[in-house]
């Protein structure tokens, strides 16, 4: 028998039991340390770590009342409570090898023992151990994991007026069960505040799930979310669970919900009323008890009004709506994430933290930021892989000293992509971002230009 060990510690003042022991581990592990005194035990914990220690109840100064060897495996406890300690005891001594347990032992063998009885023996203990510390690692992580859920919104960085007031709404929302609306440009962060709402209910200890509606394809949106059965279209080659299944007594987040295609909103909206699914192929509905927050970039009030969006639809989701400000509407919040991003990303690419200029955190809260806290983070990327030196220039921001040329359009491209995303990106700009202005100023509805961010990954 092969044993999964590096070290064994065996303390008895038996010299034949020590050799008779060491004879036959050192086949099995890596290292077999013997001891015949047992006040040597401290120095030897002190000094190496073993995955066993064998250790005889009795010594020569008292050879029958086992006081010695409680005193030492409390001792060895004492130093290390995930000790393996396996006590070596006559046959008269069972009672005190049980109540040695209690007290922290993994187990007990007879003398004289049989070698495949020690050998078994030794590996049932260190499997049991292995298994009480995994449960205890995985409790470690659950606590851990608890802690930081209750600390206060742990990954929304910011101290603004602008801010805070997403703050309060949270902690007034975040127990109840009511449907949540987030509105808010793209890069604002939606899904964080989606994470810190449920992180911060009565159902943090159940499942998040959270749903791109925008990646669904029309063909898949039903599978997606209501799962189905083996074999009810081609492709159905086992039973699939759904998003709704799978987010049971949990949040259900669903991102980009005003990309979604009026034929799909009214089987979202059916799903909603009913609170139940049905996987398709099957017959019988599945109760669902979810938290529904849902996210989007779009005007969702305009696409109402243009007959884009659902009403009823727009009713049930939105028991309470929350806008997440654009960057440029928290400048006080910008020289915070700056110094974040680059601690974060320093430590990433193992380069020494950088500085930033005082004139280059004013030039960064001047800029409009179309694409919000995503655009600031992936731009203090770039420039602290970039960048030569310890402290970050408006030069290391290639927008910051390209303004005026982002101005003007390349009229020698003509491509009319190009030239649009250059139109648009004047406009946006121009009006600092306000895309209520910008649209106005291209002849655009509200709902036009934010498709056409979308198209053009601005």
């Amino acid at each position: 028998m092969e044993l999964d060990i590096g070290k064994i510690l065996i303390v008895d003042d038996d010299e034949d039991v020590l050799l008779a022991a060491k004879m036959l581990l050192k086949k099995h592990t890596h290292q077999v340390t013997i001891e015949k005194n047992p006040n040597k035990i401290p120095f030897l914990l002190n000094n190496d770590t073993y995955d066993v220690i064998l250790l005889d109840m009795n010594f020569s100064k008292d050879i029958t009342s086992g006081k010695e060897g409680f005193y030492w495996l409390s001792q060895i406890t004492e130093r290390d409570p995930n000790a393996v300690v396996i006590l070596i005891t006559a046959f008269g001594d069972v009672e005190m090898a049980v109540r040695a347990l209690k007290e922290g032992a993994t187990d007990f063998v007879l003398k004289p023992w049989q070698n495949e009885k020690l050998l078994a023996t030794i590996s049932a203990a260190i499997k049991l151990k292995r298994s009480y510390n995994e449960v205890d690692k995985l409790k470690k992580a659950k606590q851990q994991l608890q802690d930081d859920s209750n600390q206060p919104f742990k990954d929304i960085l910011g101290e603004s007026d602008a801010i805070n007031k997403v703050f309060d709404i949270i902690d007034k929302v975040a127990m109840t069960d009511a449907n949540v609306l987030i509105l808010g440009e793209n890069g604002t962060g939606k899904e964080l505040v989606a994470r810190a709402l449920h992180q911060r209910s009565l159902r943090k200890d159940n499942v998040f799930i959270g749903v791109d509606m925008g990646a669904i394809t029309e063909t898949l949106f039903e599978s997606e979310l209501f799962g189905h059965k083996k074999g009810s279209f081609t492709d159905a080659k086992e039973d699939r669970t759904g998003r709704f299944e799978v987010a049971n007594t949990g949040t259900l987040f669903l991102d980009e919900i005003g990309n979604l295609s009026l034929p799909l909103q009214s089987k979202l909206l059916s799903a909603l009323q009913n609170r139940q699914v049905t996987r398709i192929g099957a017959n019988k509905p599945i109760q669902i008890d979810i938290r529904l927050i849902c996210a989007t970039n779009m005007p969702i009030y305009d696409m109402v009004k243009d007959n884009e969006f659902r009403q009823d639809l727009l009713y049930r989701i939105n028991t309470v709506e929350l806008h997440i400000p654009p960057l440029r509407d928290r400048q006080d919040d910008i020289e915070l994430l700056a110094e974040h991003f680059v601690e974060m990303y320093s430590k990433k690419y193992r380069k020494p933290t950088k500085t930033f200029s005082i004139n280059t955190i004013k030039r960064l809260q001047k800029y409009a930021w179309p694409g919000n806290v995503r655009e600031l983070q992936h731009a203090i990327e770039r420039a602290v892989i970039m960048s030569e030196h310890s402290s970050l220039t408006p030069d290391d921001f290639f927008f910051l000293t390209n303004n005026s040329q982002a101005d003007d359009i390349n009229i020698e491209n003509y491509n009319l992509e190009t030239v649009e995303k250059s139109v648009i990106q004047k406009a946006i700009n121009k009006h600092s971002g306000n895309i209520s202005k910008a649209a106005k100023e291209l002849g655009l509805t509200r709902a036009s230009l934010y498709r056409r961010l979308e198209k053009h990954g601005l």
